[in-house]
């Protein structure tokens, strides 16, 4: 058997056996999921929330941004607290507070160290023992827990309102007047935040751990790591390590034997016959930049408020409203990315089988308004939402669904997926025949095929919840879209385009591209797959999940560099013959997204990857300090760089200006690293700090967060902005100048 036929062999299986583990624990994590009680009721009687307020309060919540506003179990927004932490530290002072008066009649601040403590105890032995009956659906705590239970009420109903006595509190938390439409609605999303704090401090039955593995970090009510953290992430750190070494090996045997390869004399892409379809992709490319600058305004208005709700005097809270100004930020993102590679799917199919379907021009373009259709309803959507114009009845399916990266409603997003199954469609029926040659491409063909089959039938895990699915279901769903199309099977589509591009400059042999193109998946897709669970450690999971993320999770650091090293490779190999300057900038880019992989994802990824440092760090800035330096450094690199290889081919006898992209990739990736070192970074360090002192909810807390240190740090975010601007303005007018008339000499 080849070694091409082991590997293809080989990523079966472990698809297969990947897979297969993966819908297992998700039944697992559906049996064991924090219940949601008909009843909350004091041990008098007292009815203080039902099943209707506690589903309705999350309703509200997601109507109003849902992650957008803080977060949950630590996922969400970073400005305003995360509610799970806020509420389990007010609802533990509140009972330190209560008891300490009845029995000493003293502040609890002014007690001796030895009844404080003592105390403390009390309050363990209140919050962590799980009172739920099973059998009646009933959640009962005690008259003094339900006392402080209805003063936390009466705070978040002043919270979510325009009440002025906590005016101040909602300016530190980007928070706009009247959040929430009524008080009837404030108090069942009160009822939301109780049931996610209630599931981050109560055990789970015959265990001595609350539902999410003790998480946040809260010393009063004994929420500290669990010896299972601590465990799975020394496996995890030996994961990696046999990861590294499984590369170096890889290498060692296969691309250090290979002799130099001699790049042909002239470009061989020049052969290639740019179709109608081809050049109809060109728009994509023209609203891919567009989006890129909007998103990038849209960051800087979202970083301005956490230093203040007007922008430069000019009070846009009230109608842009932080949860909407991030919603957008992160969603352009993603979708300014995935426009560029299903662009690069629709220009390149037909260029490696040199096949233009019937309507394949018309299908393009069909494509592309439904996609502005979309950009459009959706985003309008959430405006009506989360100014609490649109009512709950119709946030679900037209609104804002309120969880991160999946925001859009409901409708929508099943309008992408058929959008998606389109592209799918377009691009399959294009690459048909290069699949039926069976030459020396056909592996990296296939491989081509097989990732836009996944990345058009993988984004239908979205709308596999509902409007009243439980949360930790949703979570488990979400996550294959966010972890597994994003970053899996986008990823595999990439790193099969840029092999077919290497090989058919003929700078790369066929078969060592199919040979590294598949072990890179492999490898990638084995850490891949099950690497998903590492974003569920704290979303009321059992521990085998930690477990399982914890160890897989580590290997998705090792094959990125399989990019660099091929793109560095063909960068000094190009330097031989002299039309490979045409290709310059595109290189250039895939070797900025070596770079971001070593830093952003390996190292910055690596920092919190980890069950131990993540029980720490998750939903602190040094988890956006991966997100930014990953998402954009890795993923939006490659989108550019593999826009300007289309570009380079519809546009071949252009002219390019150096010193324009010159500016723009210098400006892109300086800016990037000016924002992670001058304020993400040492920001990130500062809550880790105080975490380690205080408790996770401080520093997440207003009173960490409105100190004039950290509003420094993020005003020293502006040069870094302001050069990450400049280089997306560069890009976006490098592109349309190339279809600008061009003067007479």
């Amino acid at each position: 058997m080849s070694t091409t036929k082991r590997l293809w062999l080989g990523l079966a299986l472990l698809l297969a056996s990947t897979f297969s583990v993966l819908l297992l624990m998700g039944n697992e994590i559906y049996r064991v999921a924090p219940p949601l009680p008909d009843r909350v009721i004091s041990t008098s009687g007292e009815t203080i929330y039902t099943l209707d307020d506690l589903e309705t309060g999350r309703q509200v919540w997601q109507s109003i941004g849902g992650m957008q506003v803080g977060s949950i179990w630590g996922h969400g927004a970073l400005i305003a607290p995360d509610w799970s932490a806020d509420w389990l530290h007010r609802e533990a002072e509140g009972l330190l507070t209560l008891w300490s008066q009845q029995t000493y009649a003293m502040d609890y601040a002014m007690l001796p160290l030895a009844q404080q403590l003592a105390l403390q105890a009390q309050v363990q032995e209140e919050l962590r023992p799980n009172r739920y009956d099973a059998a009646s659906k009933t959640l009962t705590v005690s008259d003094d827990r339900a006392t402080v239970i209805k003063g936390l009420i009466t705070h978040y109903e002043s919270l979510f309102s325009d009440d002025p006595a906590t005016a101040a509190l909602r300016e530190t938390y980007a928070m706009k007047d009247g959040s929430v439409d009524t008080q009837e609605h404030r108090r069942q999303l009160s009822g939301f935040f109780f049931w996610t704090s209630w599931a981050a401090v109560t055990q789970r039955p015959d265990s001595k751990s609350s539902f999410t593995n003790n998480w946040p970090y809260e010393p009063l009510v004994g929420n500290t790591p669990t010896p299972g953290t601590l465990i799975w992430s020394l496996f995890s750190v030996l994961f990696m390590i046999a990861g590294i070494a499984l590369l170096a090996w890889h290498y060692a045997v296969y691309a250090s034997q290979e002799k130099p390869l001699t790049p042909p004399t002239k470009d061989p892409l020049l052969n290639i016959v740019i179709t109608p379809s081809m050049r109809a992709t060109a728009k994509y490319f023209w609203l891919v930049v567009v989006l890129f600058i909007v998103q990038i305004l849209l960051g800087a208005i979202t970083a301005h408020f956490q230093v203040e709700k007007d922008f430069y005097g000019l009070d846009i809270s009230q109608y842009l409203p932080y949860s909407l100004t991030r919603s957008w930020h992160t969603q352009l993102a993603i979708l300014w990315i995935a426009t560029a590679w299903l662009a690069t799917g629709l220009y390149i199919a037909p260029a490696v089988s040199g096949h233009e379907p019937k309507y394949q021009r018309f299908g393009v373009n069909f494509l592309f308004v439904c996609l502005l259709i979309i950009v459009v309803g959706a985003f309008t959507g959430q405006w009506f939402a989360v100014m609490q114009k649109m009512g709950l009845k119709y946030n679900f399916w037209f609104g804002h669904q309120g969880w991160e990266y999946t925001d859009i409603g409901r409708f929508w997003q099943a309008f992408l997926f058929v959008g998606l199954m389109l592209w799918l469609v377009l691009v399959g029926r294009s690459l048909w025949p290069a699949m039926r040659r069976k030459d020396d491409m056909a592996s990296i063909v296939g491989l081509l095929f097989l990732s836009t089959v996944s990345i058009g039938l993988f984004y239908g895990a979205g709308l596999m919840w509902g409007e009243k699915t439980h949360i930790v279901m949703v979570e488990y769903w979400r996550w294959w879209v966010v972890h597994l199309w994003v970053e899996g099977f986008f990823e595999v589509f990439a790193v099969a385009v840029i092999s077919f591009l290497f090989v058919r400059l003929g700078l790369v042999r066929a078969k060592s591209a199919t040979i590294n193109v598949l072990f890179a998946t492999i490898v990638f897709m084995a850490g891949g797959v099950l690497g998903t669970f590492h974003h569920l450690y704290w979303s009321g999971t059992p521990t085998a999940v930690l477990a399982l993320g914890a160890s897989f999770s580590a290997l998705e650091v090792v094959p990125l560099a399989l990019i660099g090293i091929e793109a560095y490779g063909t960068y000094r190999n190009g330097r031989a013959t002299p039309w490979m300057a045409s290709y310059r900038w595109p290189i250039l880019f895939f070797l900025a997204v070596s770079f971001w992989n070593l830093v952003g994802a390996g190292l910055f990824g690596f920092l919190i990857n980890t069950p131990i440092a993540l029980y720490y760090m998750q939903g602190l800035n040094l988890t956006a300090l991966h997100g930014h330096t990953a998402l954009f450094g890795v993923y939006g690199m490659l989108g550019i760089g593999l826009m300007m290889f289309c570009l380079r081919g519809m546009k071949p006898d252009a002219v390019w200006s150096d010193n324009t992209l010159r500016g723009a990739f210098w400006s892109l990736n300086i800016g990037l690293a000016l924002m992670g070192l001058l304020t993400l970074l040492p920001l990130g360090l500062m809550q880790l700090n105080a975490v380690l002192e205080n408790g996770y909810w401080f520093a997440r807390s207003a009173e960490f967060m409105d100190q004039p240190l950290v509003h420094l740090l993020v005003w020293m975010r502006m040069p870094g902005d302001i050069i990450f601007a400049a280089g997306g303005l560069l890009i976006c007018w490098f592109v349309f100048s190339l279809w600008l008339p061009k003067r007479s000499k």
